[in-house]
């Protein structure tokens, strides 16, 4: 098993006022050569969104856009004729294919916060597809939740790619298995709040592990956590 730690303080930052954005990769204005993805996860994106602040209408092209939304209240619009609003607890997933443009606003009285993912797709042009779910997470207490899948469901949002993402909310002294095909497939692992075990490493709050050449995990929480577990492909 091979692992590698992304620790908080390490991530870049972007300030400009109405968002800041912390950078588990490189991206935008924040570029470390060593630090270009993992597997086909290309983007991991942790973002505040002030009150009336919001990114304009812009475009995509054949990427997988996830947004897990932790706190407060997010318009959506689109390209395709979606107009959505989501929620803490909501997770959205655009296909980009052969194109699509988007906006996303702040809509509330608070702060928003979400995860801004990137995975690059399986299939490239496909038509630009998009799905949004509610993941309450009172009812995902001690047990790892798939919120996105390549499998197709009712229960979770599909990817366009051989991945998947899962939520985990624990209390301390939790162990918890996450087993996967370990043929070309690697698992990256961050914590939103709480400190947990992995690998003999100890992850804490904000926090990123990634583990390959293995079919295994196993997570022990230290406290009580709230986390996400990323499953993708090395390569196509």
């Amino acid at each position: 098993m091979q692992h590698i730690i992304h620790r908080a303080s390490e991530r870049g930052t972007k300030d400009i006022g109405w968002l800041i954005s912390k950078f588990s990769f490189s991206f935008s204005s924040y570029y470390n050569p060593v630090k270009n993805g993992f597997g086909l996860l290309k983007t991991f994106n942790d973002d505040i969104v002030k009150p009336g602040g919001g990114f304009g209408l812009h475009p995509h092209v054949n990427m997988e856009i996830i947004s897990v939304l932790l706190a407060g209240k997010m318009n959506h619009k689109d390209s395709m004729g979606y107009s959505d609003v989501v929620e803490k607890d909501w997770v959205q997933i655009m296909s980009a294919g052969t194109g699509l443009r988007h906006e996303e606003y702040n809509i509330g009285d608070e702060d928003v916060n979400f995860l801004q993912i990137w995975i690059e797709p399986k299939q490239q042009n496909i038509a630009p597809r998009y799905q949004r779910r509610n993941f309450p997470k009172e009812t995902r207490k001690n047990k790892l939740q798939t919120v996105v899948s390549y499998e197709e469901g009712q229960e979770h949002c599909w990817i366009n790619q051989n991945a998947k993402l899962s939520l985990g909310w624990f209390d301390a002294g939790e162990t918890i298995e996450y087993s996967f095909n370990p043929l070309n497939k690697c698992v990256y692992v961050f914590v939103m709040q709480g400190s947990l075990q992995a690998n003999n490493e100890t992850i804490g709050k904000r926090d990123g592990i990634g583990f390959w050449e293995t079919g295994s995990i196993t997570l022990q929480t230290e406290q009580e956590s709230d986390f996400i577990v990323i499953e993708v492909p090395i390569n196509q």
